[in-house]
């Protein structure tokens, strides 16, 4: 099922051909010849939390390796082009993730409810970039079910950007506050406006409780930096910093980051102090101001304008 939302990725696919690889339906030996990386295995075995299924692989080129368990629905194809389109220009922003390089996508119907990440850094998931989603139905290629292939994918770049293994800000903007902006630029980006404006109204009526009550991230904090500071250059320039600048043991992130680490880094990131824009989404404690001050200090390698 291909729809008018699925459609516009194909905009972005003719755009990306230069760093995306051609597509083969897994079993098929067309246009094999213009695959860089060897084909993945026919079957993969579960062998990660209650996962226990075989899966069989759908769908590939160079870019991702599409996996359906035995009751998903075989002509269900959406996922072959947003995949690839959603993982071309993750590569496209944040840079490459590991020697392959590829997304795992697998797609369980009628069992495990949501979905999880795992990374290349991961021996759980055989060091592979995967987005592991259920329950389905998956027939459908609009709404929730792009969201939350999107959302997985999410922490795949929070995880393991720029070579190092980790999130320091994820104790901060838990499960996941990133994902709300990212899945956002992921739709904008690909020129799917429909969902793109579908996903800014639902985020304009989202609150949580952290960490202060009515807290709106999306509409107080990351869509005015997304906006004013860059777009996608700014959500890249953070993970960036990071990776040149916060604490590391070898290729992982050695703590997590406090509060006025976070506001410090993406004041870096947007190249203006973003404290009044903390103190508007969250508040801002007088521990935070110690807290921002010291990391102004620690880490003088990040730069930007105003006090």
């Amino acid at each position: 099922m291909r729809n008018a939302a699925i459609l516009s990725v194909f905009t972005c696919l003719v755009v990306m051909q230069s760093s995306c690889g051609k597509s083969n339906v897994a079993g098929s030996n067309d246009s094999q010849d213009s695959l860089r990386l060897p084909a993945p295995a026919a079957t993969w075995q579960e062998h990660w939390f209650e996962h226990d299924q075989l899966l069989h692989l759908s769908y590939y080129n160079d870019d991702v390796a599409i996996y359906y368990d035995k009751d998903m629905d075989t002509t269900v194809t959406w996922p072959d082009s947003y995949e690839t389109a959603l993982w071309c220009y993750v590569k496209s922003v944040y840079g490459n993730f590991g020697k392959e390089n590829r997304l795992y996508c697998v797609y369980h119907e009628g069992k495990y409810a949501g979905g999880h990440p795992s990374t290349y850094f991961d021996s759980s998931h055989d060091y592979r970039n995967v987005t592991d989603c259920g329950p389905g139905p998956w027939s459908d290629s609009t709404g929730y079910n792009l969201d939350e292939v999107t959302h997985e994918c999410g922490h795949i770049v929070e995880g393991a950007s720029n070579g190092v293994h980790g999130s320091p800000a994820f104790a901060l903007w838990e499960d996941s506050k990133w994902n709300e902006i990212f899945i956002y630029d992921v739709y904008i980006g690909l020129h799917m406006n429909t969902q793109a404006v579908r996903w800014y109204q639902q985020m304009q009526t989202q609150t949580d409780n952290f960490p202060a009550p009515n807290t709106q991230w999306f509409k107080n904090w990351f869509y005015p930096i997304w906006k004013n500071y860059g777009n996608n250059k700014v959500l890249a320039k953070f993970f960036k910093l990071l990776s040149l600048y916060f604490p590391r043991n070898g290729n992982e992130y050695a703590r997590d980051m406090n509060w006025g680490e976070f506001v410090h880094f993406w004041s870096g990131a947007a190249g203006v102090n973003l404290k009044g824009q903390a103190a508007k989404a969250f508040g801002w404690p007088a521990d935070w101001q110690t807290e921002f001050l010291q990391a102004q200090k620690d880490f003088p390698m990040v730069t930007y304008s105003g006090e």
